[in-house]
């Protein structure tokens, strides 16, 4: 696993950007900046703290993605997520050779808030055969949430 870093500025504060960027009020703000990994991207579950949230979008008619859980969230400061499954063709699978590339990886968010300006910082644990995709599509997903959270 290889450790990316993306940051964004935002001129929002960070309770709304927060809320806008996990779709806590609102799924509908989490699902437009993350379309620009997957148009059907959405997610199923709960934030909550030791909750169980599944990261899915279709792909080829089938619905597929991440089985993760929510290792970690202080509202409006920092939210850590732990990959342990994929989800392929609907089904739950925890063990094998492609789980094992993407689990025990992790996804935080960290928020910083000075004067109204948020910068959100992303870490995150990547399969070497992502880094390429994740470093194109990443800054691309964060500057469609800045521009959400600054209208």
């Amino acid at each position: 696993m290889k450790k990316l870093q993306f940051k964004v500025t935002i001129n929002a504060p960070k309770t709304m950007v927060y809320d806008i960027m996990l779709g806590i009020n609102n799924k509908s703000t989490y699902e437009q900046w993350v379309s620009l990994f997957n148009p059907t991207s959405t997610y199923e579950g709960s934030w909550e703290k030791g909750s169980k949230i599944l990261f899915i979008g279709v792909e080829n008619g089938e619905k597929g993605g991440m089985v993760s859980k929510v290792a970690e969230n202080l509202p409006n400061h920092f939210v850590s997520i732990q990959n342990y499954g994929l989800l392929v063709a609907g089904k739950e699978i925890t063990e094998g050779p492609d789980v094992e590339k993407w689990a025990k990886g992790f996804e935080n968010y960290t928020f910083d808030e000075s004067d109204g300006t948020t910068i959100v910082t992303i870490d995150l644990d990547t399969p070497e055969d992502f880094v390429d995709y994740m470093n194109e599509n990443y800054p691309k997903a964060l500057d469609k949430l800045k521009e959400i959270c600054e209208q």
